[in-house]
């Protein structure tokens, strides 16, 4: 749609009027009425990769599925545990 074509946002009282549009309204209709956005994202996750013996792998493997977790959660928890009680 052309920016000339772009139709005019109604005014708002309140932030759940401007949801309530919205989820019945494309964003894209009102593009040049909306203010830009800045941000900066911060991401400071770090993965490790650490080897497990294969018959232990099978092990926990098995728990994780029992539990129906992943084994990332599954290992994270029982490291967190493990250190907590260590300290």
């Amino acid at each position: 749609m052309a920016e000339s074509e772009t139709e005019k946002l109604p005014q708002f009282n309140s932030h759940q009027e401007v949801v309530e549009f919205f989820d019945t309204h494309d964003m894209g209709e009102y593009e040049s009425e909306l203010p830009e956005a800045f941000f900066d994202i911060d991401l400071k996750r770090n993965q490790y990769l650490v080897s497990v013996d294969g018959y232990l792998m099978g092990k926990i493997l098995e728990v994780a599925k029992e539990r129906q977790v992943s084994v990332e959660v599954l290992l994270d928890s029982w490291l967190k545990e493990k250190l907590l009680k260590a300290s």
